[in-house]
């Protein structure tokens, strides 16, 4: 096996591949580099092939009429995306571009379709990866169309959390720094009404920020705000000083 394919083996979809299934990718797949704020791809071009990221961040957007970006996803190392190829071609409906130098593998699609009819673990992974993806796109658009800016924000910080979120005793770490114009472009909102709007949650002692870093503090009362479903992990309990920790947080 080429050394500079062993991430195929590390990625879940594609660890039960037998040693002949993994050559097979190797031989019709191709790594390419992308600078931060580079384009992937565009909508209109062919989806002829699908991409799993090795290292780097990739989000997915469409521009609404008024010019702005809506986030579709973020997409973390070990993820493919642009998986409209596995349907058999068509148009791309979105834009990729590159929030960090980002290394991608090109898989094309045939030898997607190929995998998914000889091994039921891949048909599965990537079902539910498309039908996930789908859902969160859905959720999303629903909170751009029917939801304030302080909501929406709100909404975003929790969503953050559910992928990014780590315990610590002030509450929960959200590790990945967005500036604020990258917050607004989320959103569909202007970097000058996301800062006051972080400015008020701090001042509610809602989130701490720290160096681009986002702490919730009270990650239930927000979710409560918005009615949003908090994963079990991103439960939390008040502690004596009437502060938000998540489960498993040091009191």
């Amino acid at each position: 096996m080429d050394k500079n394919f062993w991430y195929l083996k590390n990625c879940d979809l594609f660890e039960r591949l037998s040693q002949d299934q993994i050559a097979q990718v190797e031989r019709n797949s191709s790594v390419r580099q992308f600078g931060r704020g580079n384009l992937v791809y565009l909508p209109t071009e062919s989806s002829d092939s699908v991409f799993l990221l090795l290292s780097g961040r990739i989000k997915l957007y469409h521009i609404t009429g008024e010019g702005k970006q809506a986030l579709l996803a973020l997409i973390e190392p070990g993820e493919l995306f642009g998986e409209l190829a596995i349907l058999g071609g068509g148009e791309r409906e979105e834009y990729a571009e590159a929030m960090l130098k980002s290394t991608i593998l090109r898989i094309p699609g045939p030898i997607i379709q190929e995998l998914m009819q000889q091994h039921a673990t891949v048909s599965l992974g990537v079902t539910k990866l498309m039908g996930l993806r789908r859902q969160r796109v859905e959720q999303r658009l629903k909170s751009l169309l029917f939801r304030s800016n302080r909501d929406r924000l709100t909404h975003l910080l929790l969503e953050l959390a559910e992928k990014y979120g780590r315990f610590t005793p002030e509450g929960v770490f959200i590790d990945i720094k967005l500036s604020h114009q990258e917050l607004a472009s989320i959103i569909g909102s202007t970097r000058e009404t996301v800062t006051v709007l972080l400015g008020e949650l701090q001042d509610e002692r809602c989130i701490d920020i720290q160096k681009r870093h986002i702490i919730l503090r009270k990650a239930q009362l927000l979710a409560n705000s918005i009615d949003f479903k908090l994963t079990p992990a991103l439960q939390s309990r008040p502690d004596q000083s009437g502060e938000y920790l998540l489960r498993g947080a040091e009191a």
